[in-house]
Protein backbone atom coordinates (compact mmCIF):
# COMPACT_ATOMS: atom_id res chain seq x y z
CA UNK A 1 0.00 0.00 0.00
CA UNK A 2 1.33 3.43 -1.43
CA UNK A 3 1.88 6.14 1.74
CA UNK A 4 -0.32 8.45 0.36
CA UNK A 5 -3.44 6.02 -0.05
CA UNK A 6 -6.69 7.01 1.74
CA UNK A 7 -6.17 3.90 4.42
CA UNK A 8 -2.73 4.87 5.13
CA UNK A 9 -3.91 8.49 5.77
CA UNK A 10 -6.88 6.80 8.20
CA UNK A 11 -3.86 4.14 10.31
CA UNK A 12 -1.76 7.50 10.60
CA UNK A 13 -4.48 9.35 12.50
CA UNK A 14 -5.35 6.58 14.07
CA UNK A 15 -2.18 5.88 15.76
CA UNK A 16 -2.18 10.23 16.03
CA UNK A 17 -5.33 10.32 17.96
CA UNK A 18 -4.08 6.78 20.30
CA UNK A 19 -1.11 9.10 21.31
CA UNK A 20 -3.18 11.90 21.83
CA UNK A 21 -5.89 10.45 24.30
CA UNK A 22 -2.88 8.59 26.02
CA UNK A 23 -2.13 12.12 27.26
CA UNK A 24 -5.21 13.20 28.65
CA UNK A 25 -6.04 12.65 32.25
CA UNK A 26 -8.89 10.42 32.93
CA UNK A 27 -10.77 13.18 34.52
CA UNK A 28 -10.32 15.58 31.66
CA UNK A 29 -12.02 12.75 29.86
CA UNK A 30 -14.99 12.19 32.26
CA UNK A 31 -15.81 16.11 32.68
CA UNK A 32 -15.89 16.78 28.76
CA UNK A 33 -18.24 13.61 28.14
CA UNK A 34 -20.26 15.04 30.92
CA UNK A 35 -19.98 18.63 29.49
CA UNK A 36 -21.16 17.66 26.32
CA UNK A 37 -24.55 15.58 27.83
CA UNK A 38 -24.90 18.40 29.97
CA UNK A 39 -24.55 20.97 26.74
CA UNK A 40 -26.98 18.40 24.91
CA UNK A 41 -29.96 17.86 27.13
CA UNK A 42 -29.68 22.01 28.11
CA UNK A 43 -30.71 22.67 24.28
CA UNK A 44 -32.91 19.83 24.26
CA UNK A 45 -34.82 21.39 27.35
CA UNK A 46 -34.95 24.69 25.75
CA UNK A 47 -32.04 26.52 27.38
CA UNK A 48 -30.50 27.36 23.86
CA UNK A 49 -31.35 30.37 21.28
CA UNK A 50 -34.05 28.38 19.66
CA UNK A 51 -36.20 26.49 21.88
CA UNK A 52 -39.52 26.76 20.16
CA UNK A 53 -37.11 24.55 17.35
CA UNK A 54 -34.76 22.37 19.68
CA UNK A 55 -36.90 21.23 22.73
CA UNK A 56 -37.41 17.69 22.56
CA UNK A 57 -38.14 15.95 26.12
CA UNK A 58 -37.99 12.32 25.33
CA UNK A 59 -34.62 13.17 24.08
CA UNK A 60 -33.77 15.52 27.31
CA UNK A 61 -34.90 13.18 29.98
CA UNK A 62 -32.34 10.74 28.58
CA UNK A 63 -29.20 12.89 27.64
CA UNK A 64 -29.99 13.83 31.62
CA UNK A 65 -30.62 10.30 32.73
CA UNK A 66 -27.17 9.37 31.46
CA UNK A 67 -25.93 12.32 32.97
CA UNK A 68 -26.89 11.97 36.39
CA UNK A 69 -25.33 7.90 35.94
CA UNK A 70 -21.86 9.12 34.98
CA UNK A 71 -21.70 11.79 37.38
CA UNK A 72 -22.89 9.36 40.37
CA UNK A 73 -20.60 7.14 39.02
CA UNK A 74 -17.45 9.06 38.50
CA UNK A 75 -17.53 11.32 41.55
CA UNK A 76 -15.27 9.18 43.58
CA UNK A 77 -12.99 9.30 40.49
CA UNK A 78 -12.95 12.58 39.98
CA UNK A 79 -12.80 14.34 43.16
CA UNK A 80 -15.50 16.93 44.76
CA UNK A 81 -14.35 19.65 43.35
CA UNK A 82 -14.71 18.58 39.61
CA UNK A 83 -17.86 16.91 40.56
CA UNK A 84 -19.90 19.81 42.61
CA UNK A 85 -19.99 21.67 39.73
CA UNK A 86 -21.23 18.98 37.04
CA UNK A 87 -23.94 18.26 40.07
CA UNK A 88 -24.87 22.36 39.68
CA UNK A 89 -25.24 21.94 35.85
CA UNK A 90 -27.10 18.70 36.65
CA UNK A 91 -29.69 20.07 38.62
CA UNK A 92 -30.25 23.00 36.39
CA UNK A 93 -31.03 20.57 34.14
CA UNK A 94 -33.25 18.81 35.75
CA UNK A 95 -35.34 21.84 37.03
CA UNK A 96 -35.42 23.36 33.64
CA UNK A 97 -36.83 19.70 32.29
CA UNK A 98 -39.85 20.00 35.53
CA UNK A 99 -40.71 24.05 34.05
CA UNK A 100 -40.51 22.76 30.43
CA UNK A 101 -42.37 19.71 30.67
CA UNK A 102 -46.35 19.74 30.51
CA UNK A 103 -47.47 16.85 33.29
CA UNK A 104 -43.98 17.46 35.31
CA UNK A 105 -43.02 14.20 36.81
CA UNK A 106 -43.86 12.75 40.23
CA UNK A 107 -40.93 13.93 43.06
CA UNK A 108 -38.24 11.23 42.58
CA UNK A 109 -39.50 9.84 39.30
CA UNK A 110 -37.61 13.10 37.36
CA UNK A 111 -34.78 12.12 35.02
CA UNK A 112 -31.39 11.27 36.94
CA UNK A 113 -33.52 12.08 40.11
CA UNK A 114 -33.03 7.39 40.78
CA UNK A 115 -29.56 8.41 41.11
CA UNK A 116 -29.58 12.21 42.30
CA UNK A 117 -32.49 11.63 44.65
CA UNK A 118 -35.48 14.63 44.47
CA UNK A 119 -35.03 17.55 42.62
CA UNK A 120 -36.34 20.62 43.69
Amino acid sequence: MDEHTPQAEVDRSSASAARDIADVAAVEIITTAAVHLLSAAAVKVGLADSPETQTDLPEARSLINALAGLITAAAPEIGNEHARSLRDGLRSVQLAFREASPYPDSAGQGPGEKYTGPVS
